[in-house]
C-alpha cells in the first residue's frame, strides 16, 4: 500500500510538472487553427519587397516575435489585447478599432510558448548594452523625429504622434536587444517601411542611448 501511494504521488507530481511545461507545437496548432496566420506570417526572413506587399499585410509579421517581445507581456496581451497602434494597421487616417481577438488564458499561454520560439540571430543577447538615458532622450526628443510618430509617456501623460506604434509600456513589452537591432539594421526586419532609416545618421552609441531611453518607458 505504501509503495502504491508513493508511485501515485510521483505520478501526480509528474502530471503537475508536465502541465507547466511549454508546448510550442500545441501553440502552433492553435495559432493556425484560430487563423492567426491569416493576418500574421511567421516564416522568415522578411517577405515584403514592394509597397504593395506591405499594404497587402493585415497585421505585423511575427517571424521574430521571440526576439522582439517579452514573454510575460505577450501572454497577457493575447489574453486581453489593447491597441498598440493608435491608427489601424497600414493606415494614416483610420483609428485602430481595437478588435484583435482574445484568447483564453490557457490558449494565450500555448500560443506565447510557440511565438517565443520564433527568433532571429540578428538580435544578439546583451548587444544593446547600457546606454545613457539622458543622451538617448536628447536624440529621441530633439535630434530625430521619434516623438512625431510614436506616443511616449511623460509625467502620467501620453504625448507624441500617432502614425507609428505606441512606445508606452515599452519597458515591459519590448526586448531592448531587439530595439537596438531594429534601429541598426531596420531593413532586415522591415524592408518596406515608413520609419526613417537612421543607419549612417545615428552612430552605435546614439542607438544604444536611445534604446536605453525607450527601454525605461512605463
Amino acid at each position: 500500500m505504501r509503495l502504491a501511494s508513493t508511485v501515485s504521488l510521483a505520478a501526480a507530481m509528474l502530471l503537475v510538472a508536465s502541465a507547466g511545461q511549454a508546448d510550442p507545437a500545441a501553440g502552433e496548432k492553435l495559432f493556425t487553427g484560430k487563423n492567426c496566420n491569416g493576418c500574421h506570417y511567421t516564416q522568415g526572413p522578411a517577405q515584403e519587397k514592394t509597397i504593395d506587399d506591405q499594404l497587402a499585410k493585415k497585421g505585423p509579421e511575427l517571424w521574430y516575435a521571440g526576439s522582439k517581445f517579452q514573454k510575460a507581456w505577450l501572454k497577457g496581451w493575447l489574453a486581453d489585447p489593447k491597441p498598440i497602434r493608435p491608427l489601424k494597421y497600414n493606415s494614416l487616417t483610420e483609428k485602430n478599432p481595437g478588435n484583435h481577438p482574445k484568447l483564453s488564458a490557457a490558449d494565450a499561454g500555448a500560443v506565447t510558448d510557440y511565438l517565443m520560439t520564433l527568433t532571429t540571430p540578428e538580435v544578439k543577447k546583451g548587444a544593446a548594452g547600457k546606454g545613457k538615458k539622458l543622451k538617448g532622450k536628447l536624440v529621441f526628443m530633439k535630434k530625430m523625429p521619434c516623438k512625431g510618430c510614436h506616443q511616449y509617456p511623460k509625467r502620467k501623460k501620453v504625448l507624441g504622434g500617432l502614425s507609428g506604434p505606441s512606445l508606452v509600456g515599452a519597458s515591459k513589452r519590448l526586448n531592448p536587444d531587439w530595439i537596438y537591432a531594429y534601429m541598426m539594421k531596420p531593413k532586415v526586419f522591415k524592408p518596406v517601411k515608413m520609419m526613417p532609416v537612421f543607419t549612417g545618421i545615428l552612430n552605435e552609441v546614439d542607438v544604444k542611448n536611445v534604446t536605453t531611453f525607450i527601454g525605461k518607458f512605463k
